[in-house]
């Protein structure tokens, strides 16, 4: 489980495919030797990943991922390639603040960038969204991109926006988003929750 609080960003220096359509990453990362051990959940870009190997560098640590078709096949991995840059966050402790809100780094779908909009030293975001997620997203409420936890500005019947503050825009992955990027997003539990119960 995570909060939705960026870590910091890694950069993808190595994939591999394999003969079943699954591929391993390689991700550079300012990880600490001691803040990480092999079996580790990391979220990547929202997704929760596994720490295959370790390889300790200068003042960083290289991370491997294996990343099955199915996880490729849900989520922007896809679009992945030498250089990309991805919001990494460690799992939740107990006794960890939650600045943000729960993310189980489950990806519901994959939406697409609309809008670039720039409101003083923020940023506007819209991305589209599905008919299906409509029940789950709310004006206020909360929602993950790609692994960040954000709040929705507003929303209609085909997408929803959010704003990014300085902080946030400099220290994650958003600042390297264009128009029709495609980004992984994870309704918030609660909102799940709440609707499956009322049915």
């Amino acid at each position: 489980m995570f909060t939705g609080i960026i870590d910091h960003n890694g950069e993808i220096i190595k994939i591999t495919k394999k003969r079943n359509k699954d591929i391993s990453i390689f991700v550079l990362t300012k990880f600490k030797p001691k803040d990480i051990k092999l079996g580790s959940s990391i979220c990547c870009n929202g997704v929760c990943l596994t720490v295959c190997k370790i390889k300790k560098l200068k003042n960083k640590l290289e991370l491997l991922f294996d990343v099955s078709n199915e996880t490729i096949n849900c989520t922007n991995f896809s679009k992945l390639k030498i250089g990309s840059k991805i919001n990494l966050e460690k799992s939740l402790r107990i006794g960890d603040e939650i600045s943000g809100h729960f993310v189980f780094g489950h990806v519901d779908e994959v939406s697409k960038l609309l809008t670039i909009k720039r409101i003083k030293g923020s940023h506007q975001l819209k991305f589209s969204k599905s008919k299906k997620l409509s029940k789950y997203i709310a004006k206020k409420g909360s929602i993950a991109v790609d692994g960040v936890s954000l709040t929705i500005n507003s929303t209609d019947s085909k997408s929803f926006s959010v704003n990014i503050v300085p902080y946030t825009w400099e220290h994650t992955n958003f600042n390297k988003l264009k128009i029709n990027s495609l980004i992984n997003v994870e309704v918030d539990m609660l909102a799940r929750y709440v609707s499956q119960n009322l049915k």
